[in-house]
């Protein structure tokens, strides 16, 4: 069977769940079907479009090219010392069970990221984080086909230029790597990250202890505050959480005295996405088949049969509305297509 196919519908391959096809579609499993899909294909002429799962993308059309989603799977230990492990992991292993089985053989300090969805390829894409841990945190290195140099390289920590929400993927280096394997470097010692939002007092109420008991914690609140993509579509936060002045913060906290923030450097302030959403009137709003979630409005929903474009627009609706109440403009975290 061919590992190429033509027309290929993409509902179950973005979270939002919108109807769009594209050209031609591949999930090659190992390094020799990637190249051999690469010298079949003219990607050179026509657009090639690399994804994991799907959960961070907008398809407001049908794709007229390749779209290619890395399917490699496997999870190997490649050193262990008294303290730590350094693993590598399969571009095409959904996150979240890495991360799952992660604190169940004892490597730890993935937990915050429990329950994000999507894959191991595409998380250092987006530097993806939550509860104050981000991949940038535990990540050592990654293989990947460099299309440039038509060869495997591996890229380290530097080399990546891990930002919030970014890297060099999303950057100069936008469509040069396919990434085929990334490499974690965890703790054997219990390390608990409880600083962020109310995971401390979530962790006590729970009676936690272990690393095991945090994972459960993140788990138990993103599944309180966060529809289920094979439920309801949705891409997790739509928009990042925008870093400000501290002179801009001071002036909004002056109408708005208790604007919750976390501070960052450069003297900068981070402002949550969800609290500017909802004070400008957006949490639980719906127009037609698009709404934001009313526990969480960071979250833009497909209520049924919503376009990609749609959504788009309405999450420009959601952009002047913040923009127009506090001079502050949101970007996206989905990549629309």
């Amino acid at each position: 069977m061919s590992i190429t196919h033509e027309n290929h519908p993409l509902k179950k391959h973005n979270s939002f769940g919108v109807d769009a096809r594209s050209s031609l579609f591949a999930a090659p499993t190992s390094i020799d079907e990637l190249l051999s899909i690469l010298e079949a294909y003219d990607y050179s002429q026509y657009p090639m479009l690399v994804i994991g799962e799907g959960s961070n993308i907008l398809f407001t059309r049908d794709y007229e090219g390749l779209i290619l989603s890395p399917a490699m799977k496997g999870v190997e230990l490649l050193e262990e010392s008294k303290s730590s492990v350094l693993v590598k992991v399969g571009a095409g292993e959904n996150w979240d069970n890495w991360v799952e089985k992660a604190s169940r053989e004892g490597w730890f300090g993935l937990e915050n990221l429990s329950l994000i969805p999507g894959s191991v390829g595409s998380a250092p894409v987006q530097n993806i984080g939550a509860y104050g841990v981000e991949l940038k945190d535990l990540f050592d290195s990654l293989e990947a086909w460099d299309l440039k140099e038509k060869k495997i390289v591996s890229l380290d920590h530097e080399t990546c230029r891990f930002g919030y929400r970014s890297s060099i993927f999303k950057g100069e280096a936008r469509g040069r790597y396919i990434i085929t394997s990334v490499n974690f470097r965890l703790n054997k010692m219990p390390v608990l990250k409880l600083e962020y939002g109310r995971i401390a007092e979530a962790f006590r109420e729970a009676g936690g202890s272990t690393p095991a008991d945090l994972r459960q914690v993140v788990v138990d609140i993103r599944n309180n505050k966060l529809p289920d993509p094979e439920k309801i579509g949705n891409a997790g936060s739509f928009f990042k959480n925008p870093l400000v002045d501290r002179t801009i913060f001071k002036c909004i906290r002056v109408d708005y005295s208790d604007i919750p923030s976390y501070p960052d450097c450069d003297n900068q302030v981070k402002i949550p996405a969800a609290w500017l959403i909802e004070k400008s009137g957006w949490k639980g709003k719906r127009i037609g088949n698009v709404g934001t979630w009313p526990k969480q409005p960071l979250v833009i929903v497909n209520h049924g049969v919503a376009t990609g474009q749609e959504i788009l627009d309405f999450s420009i609706q959601i952009q002047d509305s913040v923009e127009e109440h506090f001079r502050i403009s949101l970007e996206r975290e989905v990549k629309v297509i």
